[in-house]
C-alpha cells in the first residue's frame, strides 16, 4: 500500500522500502511506480528505495491541468525533502530520465548521484531528435489494441518476447483516451529550456540498451556526451525497458555507481 505526501497542489503516492542511502526511482511516460516491481527487491538490501507516481499516473492525485517538467521536478524535490531527508540518489528511466534531468538542473541540492537510462537530452523534444520513431509509435498507438504486439516489439527485443510472450499484449490494455491521458501526453511533450550540459554538481551515469528502438542508444549517448565527466554503460541485447528486461543488470550498474565509490571513499578515509 502506498504512502502519500502533499506537495503544493498534489498528493503524491509513493512506496518506501529497504535500508541505506535513499534512492528515488522515476518511471516512464505512461507507466507508474509499478514498472520497478522487479528492480526494487534487488536494491532494497543496499538502499532505501523510494518509487512514486508522477502527476496523472498511478495513484497520485493533482488538479486537472497538464503538468510541466518544472512541476514534476518540484514534486520530486518535495518528495526528497519530505521523505529522504533532503538529498537522494536519483534514477530516471525514459521520460523519467527527463524528469531527473530537470530535477538536477532546477533543484541541484536535492540530488546526490544521478543515473539516467534510455532517455534523451534537454532541451530537445523527442519528436525533433527522432521524428521517424515518434511517428511510428504514434501510428501504432492509434491502432491499438490491434497493433499491441507490433508496439511491444518497439519496447522489447524479440528474443525477450519469446521468453515472456505475455508481454506481446501488454499494450492491448493501454490506458484509454481520457482527459487524464491527454494531460499526461501534453506533459510528456513539455520541455525545459536548460541544457543537460549544465548538470555539473551531481556525478552522473548514463545507461542505454543497444537494442533500444524507442530511444536509440546514440540519442542516449548524446546525453552522456553533453554532461561533463559523465560515465556510461551500454547493456548488450537490451531494449528500451531495461528495468523489466534486465533488472539484475540495472541493479548491478546502480549499485556499482552509487554505492561502491562511497564505500571506497570511506575506506580511504580510514587509512
Amino acid at each position: 500500500m502506498p504512502e502519500f505526501l502533499h506537495a503544493d497542489d498534489a498528493r503524491i503516492a509513493y512506496e518506501r522500502v529497504g535500508q541505506g542511502p535513499p534512492l528515488v526511482l522515476m518511471h516512464g511516460a505512461e507507466a507508474s511506480r509499478q514498472m520497478f516491481a522487479a528492480l526494487v527487491p534487488l536494491l532494497a538490501g543496499r538502499f532505501t528505495v523510494i518509487a512514486y507516481d508522477q502527476r496523472d499516473c498511478g495513484e497520485t492525485e493533482a488538479p486537472p491541468r497538464a503538468a510541466t517538467l518544472a512541476d514534476l521536478a518540484a514534486d520530486a524535490a518535495a518528495l526528497i525533502r519530505g521523505v529522504a531527508g533532503g538529498r537522494a540518489h536519483v534514477f530516471g528511466s525514459s521520460f523519467g530520465g527527463r524528469v531527473a534531468q530537470a530535477l538536477a538542473l532546477l533543484h541541484p541540492g536535492c540530488v546526490d548521484r544521478l543515473v539516467l537510462a534510455s532517455t534523451w537530452p534537454l532541451p530537445h523534444a523527442y519528436e525533433a531528435l527522432y521524428p521517424e520513431g515518434a511517428a511510428g509509435i504514434a501510428a501504432l498507438r492509434a491502432r491499438l489494441p490491434d497493433s499491441a504486439e507490433e508496439l511491444a516489439g518497439w519496447f522489447f527485443p524479440e528474443p525477450f518476447l519469446r521468453e515472456r510472450p505475455e508481454l506481446r499484449r501488454v499494450f492491448a490494455t493501454a490506458r484509454a483516451d481520457t482527459e487524464r491521458s491527454r494531460r499526461r501526453a501534453q506533459t510528456v511533450k513539455s520541455t525545459l529550456q536548460c541544457s543537460s550540459g549544465a548538470i555539473a554538481r551531481s556525478p552522473t551515469l548514463v545507461i542505454a540498451g543497444d537494442l533500444d528502438r524507442v530511444v536509440p542508444p546514440q540519442l542516449t549517448m548524446q546525453l552522456a556526451d553533453a554532461i561533463p565527466g559523465c560515465e556510461r554503460r551500454m547493456l548488450p541485447g537490451i531494449g528500451h525497458v531495461s528495468v523489466m528486461q534486465a533488472p539484475e543488470q540495472v541493479a548491478a550498474a546502480l549499485t556499482d555507481f552509487l554505492l561502491i565509490p562511497t564505500m571506497e571513499a570511506a575506506h580511504a578515509g580510514r587509512r
